[in-house]
């Protein structure tokens, strides 16, 4: 029974090893980030994460426990050791697996590897993996095949594979089995209270890379997948909710409902150019870098710029969602993959049709990827044009045709279109692995500088497009808003999902149809994706009741804020404070004006809370 009970042990402690190097891995993998952190404080991401990493091998353990259970009381041989070394094995290239893929989504995304990373790849496999070219594969893969060989050889030293059936009697062997059972239970369970062990367990250090470090990788993507597949339920209830929504719908509330009128009509053409990962840090206006969309520069002096302008989370499916429907992300969750939540939204799409515009959606790549195309139909969208209307030798990347295609093809559909219209283009060379049909503009083959290099061509194909635009009679009586759907971790390698500087994007109305005495202003107002519908609406006298989530940055009473979101976590911003609050720490992890006061930062956090809360909440809501 001792031998039993000692095979045991050695099972768990060689599991145990093993998620400690697979952290050491992603430690190493990410050591800049870790910069100023000390020796004790990475030595604390061991100690924090133990519970997890015992919750994982309860886990892993279950099936070898059971498969030796029932040997033990059937007659005949000793459990064979292959049984034992394939289950390990699997386990081991399974984690391993895990591990690399989480070491390109962190990179990316500065999360860890979740459930929507593999709903992903199942449903829009090749989007999926260009999505992660810009990651070193090789490196990635060797790494990977690095940590399985060190685990079948580290297993073979440390794993009592012949596992001896315990000779005692029929009823000991019961009582060893049951206290085996209970014991693993205990330890999968993590805790002897009435709560189980769940992610926070983990954290313990106010710098979140620490924190990130000390997860338990598996143990967190298994409960976000079982967090994602069981019935939906709010996981951000932090306030009552009447107090929640009182505190979201003052926050809306404005004294007067009026608007600063920048057109030169009120029925304009309308298009909404959504560009593809343009982050601030690309536009020098905006506090970014000279030179990498230099022609942005120059519509921004002939245009109406909104200098203080926050994504509403870090991926196309979410931005779309803001800007066409006003509703912000839901974190964890995405309301474009759910038809009958998301044919409920309000859409711009459904109001300029039902008010006399056509409408049409362009995009290079598959209208399919992320329910897009279903979105579209779903609010009466007249023309769906994707990259299934283009021609093959047309197609110059994985994701599809490159935005000077997309952008010549626009025109042409545009003289033909019954006026007024409604159209919205969205573009994808800026977009990983960064290829691009035409010489690079910049050096290098590092990703910041293709980052740039796309960028840089898309800037160029917009200013190509605007200047045969001008050539067509509909030029003058059209809006253009050029908007980016998210930002992005590059140039500057702001990854972290935290921070409010990955958020910040342009928001520019452009065209003919502003009043040449609005051209080149700034609007510095705080705000959001969310907040074009309302402001578009107002420009055209149109009712903007159903965008609840949307105001209009061009009333001067409307308030100054801006709330983002990632994965299980969300910011909120006024005027003078900026915070961040990770859902699973259950804590802010971010502060930006240590100054701001006690009651500013306070008042910045609560309204967080209550946005996510009622968000959810309507996400939910039948």
């Amino acid at each position: 029974m001792l031998r039993s009970l000692y095979s045991f042990i050695r099972y768990f402690l060689f599991w145990l090893l093993f998620f400690a190097i697979t952290r050491a891995t992603f430690e190493i993998y990410f050591n800049k980030k870790l910069h100023g952190a000390t020796f004790g404080d990475i030595a604390k991401t061991y100690f924090y994460g133990l519970r997890l990493d015992l919750s994982a091998t309860a886990y892993i353990a279950i099936v070898p426990l059971l498969v030796f259970i029932i040997n033990w009381f059937n007659k005949g041989n000793h459990v064979k050791s292959i049984w034992l070394k394939v289950h390990t094995w699997f386990c081991l290239v399974v984690i391993s697996f895990i591990a690399i893929v989480d070491i390109g989504i962190f990179t990316e995304w500065g999360t860890k590897v979740n459930f929507r990373v593999f709903d992903t790849l199942y449903n829009s496999p090749a989007e999926s993996m260009s999505s992660t070219a810009s990651s070193p594969i090789a490196l990635n893969l060797t790494i990977g095949a690095l940590l399985v060989l060190t685990g079948i050889v580290l297993s073979n030293f440390i794993i009592d594979y012949s596992f001896k059936k315990p000779v005692e009697t029929k009823t000991a062997r019961i009582l060893f089995s049951i206290g085996l059972v209970l014991v693993n239970f205990l330890i999968l369970r993590g805790s002897l209270y009435k709560a189980p062990v769940d992610q926070s367990a983990a954290y313990f250090s106010d710098n979140q890379i620490l924190d990130i470090s000390a997860e338990n990788t598996e143990w967190n993507l298994a409960n976000d997948v079982f967090e994602n597949l069981r019935h939906p339920y709010n996981p951000y209830l932090f306030l009552p909710q009447t107090e929640a929504k009182k505190i979201v719908d003052e926050t809306f509330a404005v004294k007067k409902d009026t608007t600063l009128h920048l057109l030169t009509t009120d029925k304009p053409n309308i298009v909404i150019i959504q560009l593809e990962s343009f982050t601030a840090d690309v536009i020098q206006s905006l506090g970014g870098e000279k030179g990498d969309a230099p022609n942005f520069e120059k519509f921004i002096k002939n245009g109406v710029l909104f200098n203080n302008i926050y994504s509403a989370g870090d991926r196309t499916d979410k931005g779309i969602i803001a800007i066409l429907s006003g509703f912000p992300s839901q974190a964890i969750r995405s309301i474009i993959m759910d038809t009958v939540k998301q044919e409920k939204l309000p859409s711009l799409l459904t109001e300029f049709k039902d008010n006399g515009y056509t409408t049409s959606y362009f995009y290079g790549g598959t209208s399919e990827y992320m329910n897009f195309d279903n979105y579209m139909d779903d609010h009466k969208t007249d023309h769906i044009f994707d990259k299934k209307n283009i021609p093959k030798n047309e197609i110059g990347s994985t994701w599809g045709a490159h935005d000077n295609i997309l952008f010549a093809k626009h025109i042409d559909y545009l003289d033909k279109e019954p006026k007024p219209f409604f159209s919205l283009i969205q573009t994808l060379s800026n977009h990983e692995p960064f290829v691009l049909p035409v010489k690079s503009h910049f050096k290098g083959n590092d990703l910041p500088n293709m980052f740039r290099s796309t960028t840089w061509f898309t800037d160029s194909c917009l200013n190509a497009y605007f200047e045969e635009a001008k050539k067509h009679s509909w030029y003058k009586n059209t809006l253009f808003i050029l908007v980016a759907d998210h930002g992005h971790r590059l140039p500057k390698k702001t990854s972290a999902a935290y921070d409010p500087a990955k958020y910040h994007i342009p928001l520019l109305f452009f065209g003919d149809a502003i009043k040449p005495e609005y051209r080149g202003m700034q609007v510095n107002k705080l705000g959001n994706q969310t907040d074009i519908a309302a402001t578009i609406l107002a420009q055209l006298n149109m009712p903007q009741q159903k965008f609840k989530w949307s105001k209009n940055l061009l009333n001067p009473y409307t308030g100054e804020f801006a709330f983002f979101d990632w994965d299980n976590g969300f910011g909120f911003m006024l005027p003078g404070q900026a915070i961040s609050y990770d859902g699973t720490g259950k804590r802010t992890i971010y502060t930006r004006n240590k100054n701001a006061g006690k009651a500013l930062t306070d008042k910045t956090l609560l309204h967080g809370k209550a946005f996510m809360q009622e968000i959810f909440t309507e996400y939910l809501a039948d």
